[in-house]
């Protein structure tokens, strides 16, 4: 099993601290469904932009929206397609946090498919060695392990994960950032890891309860000081998995990626405080009347139309049986309905009301 080395610092502490104080008041901001949409449009279009100018993508952060919107690019058909294929792989991202059940290896093959194809069908991991090479000086930069050594790693990685998901020891954070520094370390395809590993980012801290409705992006930290990221990655005594990498100390990259993701979070935070003080439609009596938990299942059930209990918990870092719970009082007083009450796992919609305030938003 994946076990990997690190201390928690002070600078780590201070980073994780910050992002729970962010979490927790983005979660309080009386954010309305049409805020939230923005929001998040901003945020992918910067993941984007972001995650794939890291690989080499010439578009602007422009020419990025003009694509999505459907815009051809004489010239750039390439890095049109590289946009187009990664914003979907993010949507997938996002859709599969939402799913019952552990992270399966088959759910980053698919994330890897639609970043190199643009479907999700799952990828074979690479079936030779592969090197990575300073682009100016052809150097070695980094020897990942032998292609046979591949599927246990990711097994062992994926089941890590799920384990980590499950027992909560570990704050989220942590392990969004060591599920990218391993997925990067066994680098188990020949093209397309950075990238995937970005996407695994987003699965994990979306499953945990840390995705803030898909509001905020990492990658255009990363991207700002690429030299910085790729440093932070570059851990042990050589350059080759086999001689010390696979037990180093990661304690650096830790800091680094909590550092960025609390800058993330203060950043929206900030963003979204700005929003409401301008009256954003969210001063509506039925918002006002909500709690931040059904505030955001608003987002939800915006995009999917109905929930079950699990999915719910899963978007609000609940258990499923803290969900039911309250899902008997909601029904109460109006705000869900029940699809299907024949159903042990029934899904629920949005009262009346709270459905037409979804589908003003979204008009």
């Amino acid at each position: 099993m994946f076990a990997p080395t690190f201390r928690l610092t002070s600078a780590l502490a201070r980073s994780l601290m910050s992002v729970e104080a962010d979490r927790q008041a983005l979660a309080e901001l009386p954010v309305d469904v049409e805020m939230l949409r923005s929001l998040r449009e901003t945020a992918r279009l910067a993941a984007t932009h972001y995650s794939t100018q890291i690989e080499g993508n010439r578009l602007t952060q422009a020419q990025v929206r003009q694509t999505l919107a459907g815009a051809r690019l004489p010239g750039r058909e390439r890095d049109a397609a590289e946009v187009r294929n990664y914003y979907r792989a993010l949507e997938e991202a996002e859709r599969l946090a939402q799913k019952e059940g552990p992270v399966t290896e088959e759910d980053v093959r698919r994330l890897h498919g639609l970043v190199m194809h643009g479907r999700p069908s799952p990828t074979p991991y690479r079936a030779e060695q592969n090197v990575i090479r300073d682009s100016l000086t052809g150097d070695i930069v980094y020897l990942p392990p032998e292609a046979k050594d591949v599927p246990g790693l990711m097994a062992d990685l994926v089941a890590w994960i799920n384990q980590e998901l499950e027992q909560g020891e570990l704050p989220a954070p942590v392990v969004a950032a060591l599920a990218h520094y391993q997925f990067a370390t066994v680098h188990p395809y020949y093209d397309g890891n950075g990238r995937t590993a970005r996407l695994l980012v987003t699965l994990v801290l979306h499953r945990s309860g840390y995705g803030m409705g898909g509001i905020y992006s990492l990658e255009e930290y990363y991207a700002r000081d690429l030299s910085g990221y790729y440093g932070a990655l570059s851990v042990g005594p050589s350059h080759n998995y086999y001689f010390g990498r696979a037990e180093a100390d990661v304690t650096g990259f830790l800091e680094y990626f909590c550092f960025g993701m609390a800058e993330a979070f203060a950043a929206v935070r900030a963003q979204a405080a700005r929003a409401a003080r301008r009256g954003a439609r969210d001063q509506s009596p039925l918002l006002r009347g909500l709690d931040p938990r059904r505030r955001r299942l608003l987002a939800l059930f915006r995009g999917q139309g109905s929930a079950t209990a699990g999915e719910m918990a899963a978007h609000l870092s609940l258990s499923r049986r803290t969900v039911v719970g309250l899902c008997r009082g909601w029904v109460a007083e109006g705000f869900l309905e029940v699809l299907d009450p024949s159903r042990k796992n029934r899904a629920y919609r949005l009262g009346p009301a709270y459905e037409a305030l979804v589908a003003g938003a979204e008009g």
